[in-house]
């Protein structure tokens, strides 16, 4: 509740103002399903995300707001939709504003309660609820109206269609500038950590906090890596697995119920033996600076402020463990890249085109997610008659270069789509 009413009030002092960045949406979109998609299936729910993008696969806005929206829009989908299924639409709008700058449609769709036409009129005021939503006794009534505030920040509008007991449409647009492929490898997958450097420890990282779909953000970046990990909802559930399992470091949310995290970072620190080395970084939403002081005065090591880039969680492993990581390779690079031009050259998209497309589609998903295992799983499957194709993908595979793997299977695995 605090950290809503601080976003608002950010948003009415006129504080909050836009980062846009260049990035890859359908990235953005199968990081929210991956994200999610755990939730929605432990209720019995079909969770689906449709996009026709075209020339909207690369774009420029403030991609945090429009993660957040996007979040909350579908976490709420999820929460009051007790079976059926939920759907995210994605697409462009024909009425372009300029030849590099679109209009881009979102539609999430659920068959859940539904809502009343006389809630439907107050439903982006500040702290209003549904029914439903009073009943669940979850939220704060803020959501609704600071996604609202974000998308008329990025230059859109939001509207919704409801019917009690049939489900709910929210429908919005954002404006956006067009994109290239260029500008985001430059701008966002330069220096994208990929693995572990070799012969590093076996580190044990615990993840500490009350919301799931937050606890799942730190896990999702983390656990790609080969990292040990273990999750708790409290500082009561922290304490207990510290003592057990002796975590090498902790990301620690500091407002949670039971025990939060200022007193569960004391007794910890408290109680460590001597040769015992755990660091604990304490995560929050708060804008406060003294907030910040009052973390490292209850014996956390350092402070990350909620939405964190993943980049900064990477800073911090390396600054206080020591981890070393294998970046993604510079544009620069390339050309100095082990492998050979000649076998490169081989691999074209048509070559590809032979293949499966089922193994296609699996190759371009597990290359998006920059995953190995599974780039390895998907080239496994190859038939033995074009064993010639598997051992360049492998060798692609080997070299890191899932940047050539995505371009290759990009246009096939969408077609399939």
């Amino acid at each position: 509740l605090i950290n809503d009413v601080l976003e608002m009030s950010k948003i009415e002092a006129g504080q909050i103002v836009l980062n846009p960045t260049k990035f890859d949406l359908p990235r953005l979109l199968d990081s929210i399903k991956d994200m999610l998609a755990f939730k929605a299936k432990s209720k019995g729910l079909e969770f689906n995300i449709i996009s026709d993008l075209g020339i909207a696969e690369y774009i420029e806005t403030d991609e945090s707001k429009l993660r957040q929206v996007l979040i909350n829009l579908l976490g709420n989908s999820i929460k009051f939709t007790e079976k059926g299924s939920i759907t995210l639409r994605v697409k462009p709008l024909n009425n372009k504003i300029s030849p590099n700058q679109i209009l881009l449609g979102f539609e999430i769709e659920d068959t859940g309660s539904g809502i009343s036409a006389e809630e439907l009129e107050l439903l982006f005021q500040p702290f209003i609820q549904t029914e439903t939503g009073r009943k669940s006794q979850q939220g704060t009534g803020l959501g609704l109206s600071i996604s609202q505030q974000f998308i008329q920040l990025m230059g859109g509008e939001i509207i919704v269609n409801s019917e009690v007991g049939k489900g709910t449409i929210f429908r919005f647009y954002i404006q956006a500038n067009l994109a290239i492929f260029s500008d985001i490898r430059s701008e966002e997958l330069t220096r994208r950590v990929i693995n572990l450097a070799p012969n590093q420890p076996n580190y044990r990282i615990l993840v500490v906090d009350d919301n799931w779909t937050n606890r799942q953000l730190v896990i999702k970046v983390l656990k790609p890596l080969g990292f040990q990990l273990k999750e708790a909802e409290n500082g009561q559930e922290a304490v207990t697995i510290w003592e057990n399992w002796q975590p090498d470091l902790i990301f620690m949310d500091m407002r949670m119920p039971i025990m939060n995290g200022y007193e569960a970072t004391q007794r910890i620190k408290q109680h460590l033996q001597a040769g015992q080395s755990t660091v604990i970084i304490a995560l929050t939403a708060s804008a406060l600076q003294q907030d910040q002081l009052v973390s490292l005065s209850a014996g956390c090591d350092d402070f990350i402020r909620k939405p964190f880039r993943v980049d900064l969680l990477f800073e911090k492993l390396s600054e206080h463990l020591g981890i070393s990581f294998i970046y993604e390779e510079n544009l620069e690079d390339l050309e100095t890249s082990t492998l050979e031009l000649n076998h490169l050259a081989e691999l074209t998209p048509e070559v590809l085109e032979s293949l499966p497309k089922p193994i296609v589609q699996e190759l371009y998903q597990a290359g998006l997610k920059l995953n190995s295992r599974l780039v390895a799983e998907a080239i496994k499957k190859i038939p033995p008659s074009q064993e010639s194709i598997g051992k360049l993908l492998t060798q692609l595979a080997d070299d890191f270069r899932y940047d050539v793997i995505i371009d290759l299977t990009k246009a096939i695995a969408f077609l399939e789509n």
